[in-house]
């Protein structure tokens, strides 16, 4: 049985001491950053799915490095919303808490949120093809831009963007962070993602299957939703400060 009650989810968290949440583009639409997903999903006539693949980056990686460019100046634009602020607060009054996000634009932690996984990257990381180093880079002197072919402050060699492209695999350490706080959370909440994107989505499926409580929060439905144990139809932002509401 689904159940679609607030108060109820409230107070199940309330009593949890081990609290999962797992948040997608849906979650970042919402403080204006795209989802590259369904009707205007383009970029200068380009299919983004095609452009962030390691084998368009060896093709042209200055159209790739001008994609990402100005996916770090659009980030840095905008500012992390009510669902941001929510988790952040739901992980100050968790005990145990573990947020996994798909998404590489960096504001669950510009919202305070300290336990994070980003599964699949940062736009704000940057990885050296030559020599392998991986820092952070925010170029504040150039408002995130960092050119067409930018290079290691290292070695000098061509930097790539430290983001997970589509058909290369996860970090295997990380994965393995996420399964385990998974299938050991009481609550996972499952927020703003299509459950389209494999391995992650997995991740829901298995916290149920282990005894958590999973819950949905979603404007429309997914290949999920006949599985959960709470549906919350709505915008994150609401339904999350609902959930963890200001002190």
């Amino acid at each position: 049985m689904i159940h679609h009650d607030i108060a109820t989810l409230r107070r199940l968290l309330d009593e949890a001491d081990h609290v999962c949440a797992l948040t997608g583009a849906g979650v970042s639409a919402e403080s204006g950053v795209p989802t590259f997903r369904g009707d205007g999903g383009l970029w200068r006539d380009h299919d983004p799915t095609r452009i962030a693949t390691i084998g368009a980056f060896r093709r042209d990686p200055a159209l790739v490095w001008e994609f990402y460019n100005w996916r770090r100046a659009l980030v840095r634009s905008v500012a992390p919303n009510r669902a941001h602020l929510a988790l952040a607060r739901l992980e100050r009054r968790v005990p145990d808490f573990t947020l996994i996000t798909q998404n590489v634009d960096g504001l669950h932690p510009a919202a305070g949120s300290e336990r994070c996984i980003e599964i699949h990257g940062s736009l704000w990381r940057v990885r050296c093809t030559a020599c392998r180093a991986v820092y952070e880079d925010r170029a504040e002197e150039s408002a995130g831009d960092l050119g067409p072919a930018p290079a290691c402050a290292r070695c000098g060699g061509l930097l790539r963007p430290d983001v997970v492209w589509f058909g290369e695999p996860l970090d295997p350490l990380l994965w393995t962070e996420c399964v385990e706080a998974c299938t050991a959370c009481d609550v996972l909440l499952v927020a703003g993602t299509s459950a389209a994107v494999q391995p992650v989505a997995s991740l829901a499926l298995e916290a149920k299957s282990r005894g958590a409580v999973v819950a949905e929060i979603n404007v429309e439905q997914t290949p999920q939703t006949r599985y959960m144990d709470f549906v919350l139809r709505g915008r994150a932002g609401e339904m999350l400060a609902a959930l963890a509401p200001e002190d």
